[in-house]
């Protein structure tokens, strides 16, 4: 088991619960690849680095996780097309 991290930029033009669905939905493909979930961080609203689709502003949440090795891959593989999802990034940790 490897360890990883899913850094999630959500859309800040959507209500809570729709954010808290879009971030559930990401745990929940974790899980489904037999990842196993160690934390999940909420950095809150911040400022973009860039303009992304007409927003200035996203979310921020860090997921550290533990999994397979294809499990990243298939991660990514459903962020891509998730609605509410400016940018993700799956990074492997060093232990």
């Amino acid at each position: 088991m490897n360890k990883y991290e899913l850094a999630l930029v959500v859309s800040a033009k959507v209500e809570d619960e729709v954010r808290d669905a879009v971030v559930e939905k990401a745990k929940g493909y974790i899980t489904r690849y037999n990842g196993t979930i160690t934390e999940v961080e909420e950095w809150g609203k911040k400022k973009l680095a860039y303009e992304i689709q007409k927003m200035h502003e996203g979310f921020y949440y860090f997921i550290q996780f533990e999994a397979d090795a294809q499990c990243p891959a298939e991660v990514e593989r459903h962020m891509r097309i998730m609605d509410n999802v400016l940018r993700y990034l799956v990074v492997r940790k060093d232990a």
